[in-house]
């Protein structure tokens, strides 16, 4: 009996293995052409809607581009964008540093949720504003109440979304992986932590966006740099165009720390731990 397989065979699986490669490599640039006309008709909506207002009260796309240039000559944007940026990132680092292992034992010892969970619950709706005053007492007006204020803002949710995400863990593959001789520490690192991660993922993206809030408002009250304090100093000039600069300018931060998060963690832990 001949082992070669069938002929149809033969030419069919080349067929659906090009067509499979070539929808790959396409999938990236039918997404960047996507984006780009998304910004290119926002932006076109930007400016067909300030033509009927003065720069005052809603600059144009072109004079908030000025208006950034004439930040970024004199290295006020750059100053502003490296001061928000270092708080956000230390900040919302610790808060996924302590999260992520206080929400693993709160979804694995019952003892330990339900001696937190009052605190967390109560804690958490308590905005960072309402601390601002209180973290510049305490910790002064420099780096530190900002840092502390985002982590307050960052860890309340990365703990609930670890913790929802280690309850979530099909009891079957638990049982499983006992059946098989694995000890606590072994049924952590393979069965619950792989199962967790996207919802650590999607904890850590949204926490990512409260800092940005958190940074804005620490800022406003007591820092000399940053974008909230560009914001805030702009408004008191009466430079509009100056606002939005700094409006734009978090967003862009946002979206590039957003995205460098879920690439970082495709190339650690593979897509399966990236939903959105």
């Amino acid at each position: 009996m001949s082992s070669q397989p069938p002929a149809g065979r033969t030419r069919l699986a080349p067929t659906i293995t090009s067509w499979g490669s070539l929808w790959r490599r396409k999938l990236p640039l039918g997404a960047l052409v996507t984006y780009a006309v998304s910004v290119v008709l926002g932006v076109a909506l930007w400016w067909l809607v300030s033509l009927r207002y003065s720069d005052y009260f809603l600059p144009s796309p072109l004079t908030t581009f000025e208006a950034g240039r004439e930040l970024a000559s004199d290295g006020t944007l750059g100053a502003s964008i490296v001061a928000s940026a270092q708080r956000i990132l230390i900040g919302w680092a610790l808060g996924v540093l302590v999260g992520v292992p206080v929400g693993l034992l709160m979804g694995q010892v019952l003892l330990i949720r339900r001696a937190l969970d009052p605190y967390i619950q109560f804690f958490r709706f308590i905005p960072p504003i309402a601390f601002v005053t209180l973290a510049i007492i305490w910790f002064g007006v420099g780096e530190a109440s900002k840092v502390v204020l985002i982590f307050y803002t960052t860890v309340f949710i990365i703990v609930i979304s670890t913790t929802a995400g280690v309850l979530a863990v099909e009891e079957s593959r638990l049982r499983a992986a006992a059946s098989l001789g694995a000890g606590p520490t072994r049924t952590l690192l393979s069965v619950i932590l792989p199962s967790t991660m996207p919802y650590v993922v999607t904890g850590s993206r949204l926490a990512m966006g409260n800092s940005f809030l958190t940074v804005v408002s620490a800022e406003i009250v007591a820092a000399e740099q940053g974008l909230g304090a560009l914001i805030w100093t702009s408004r008191n000039y009466g430079r509009t165009d100056w606002v939005f600069v700094g409006i734009v300018v978090l967003g862009l931060m946002g979206f590039v720390f957003d995205r460098a998060i879920r690439f970082s963690v495709v190339r650690l832990f593979g897509r399966y731990a990236v939903k959105v």
